[in-house]
């Protein structure tokens, strides 16, 4: 992990942006921490990092008035990182289905998130392995964002994530619904009811298949970016219950 840039915010969080080999990231800390801080990782939507940027600093200054530091990378494709063009391609046929008004076949689904899943988790844990060594970072680790089949995958394969606020609002292919199952850690999921992108009843689907003994789902209405204040203050309130 290299540092290629540090400025303080000014409510006593220092940001510091850092590649780990051609992934860039970005990593928010208390700056007036006296002891290792638990850590969240902060998943971005597949827009990048700079057009996420206000949304991702924003859930970052609120954890860290909380204690936490957070941490963010730019996924496969995305951002600054070279073009992806399987990825591209699976974005043109799912752009020309919906303008079609036709139904997202699983193939187009599957194409657009499965290569997704399996290039960016272990891209996800190596950053992970790099932020723990670090000595102002200490444990436990939690999850936060989307694609949600990306945190699934994460939940199930990386022992360190304790718990996990996942976003409903990406395609899920059918092959995670079994991965889902094995999901066991503490799980807070939130749906936007009328997101123009998302297929609910998958979601809820989704949600009934994760094997999650405690496991919320917040529902509210309105579109994609539409998530209101206080779903994501009792986000927050669940992550500060099962990593403090």
């Amino acid at each position: 992990m290299h540092f290629t840039s540090e400025q303080h915010l000014d409510d006593a969080v220092l940001e510091r942006e850092f590649t780990l080999g051609e992934i860039p990231g970005i990593l928010w800390t208390p700056a007036s921490a006296s002891a290792p801080a638990p850590l969240i990782l902060l998943s971005p939507p597949p827009l990048g990092l700079r057009k996420t940027y206000p949304r991702l600093v924003a859930r970052a200054r609120h954890a860290g008035a909380d204690g936490f530091a957070t941490a963010t990378i730019e996924l496969p494709g995305s951002g600054d990182r070279p073009r992806w063009p399987a990825a591209e391609q699976a974005r043109a046929d799912l752009r020309r289905a919906i303008e079609a008004g036709e139904p997202v076949s699983d193939e187009i689904i599957d194409a657009l998130i499965l290569p997704l899943v399996d290039k960016s988790v272990p891209e996800w844990q190596a950053a992970l392995d790099a932020l723990l060594s670090l000595p102002e970072i200490g444990g436990p680790v939690g999850y936060s964002g989307g694609v949600i089949s990306i945190g699934t995958r994460l939940a199930v394969v990386e022992p360190r994530i304790s718990a996990a606020v996942l976003f409903a609002g990406s395609f899920v292919p059918r092959a995670m619904f079994e991965e889902a199952r094995q999901v066991t850690i503490p799980l807070h999921v939130l749906l936007q009811w009328d997101d123009e992108g998302n297929d609910r009843q998958a979601a809820l689907d989704l949600f009934d298949a994760f094997g999650s003994k405690e496991k919320t789902l917040h529902a509210n209405m309105g579109g994609h970016t539409g998530v209101p204040q206080s779903a994501g203050d009792e986000a927050g309130r669940f992550l500060a219950r099962h990593l403090k």
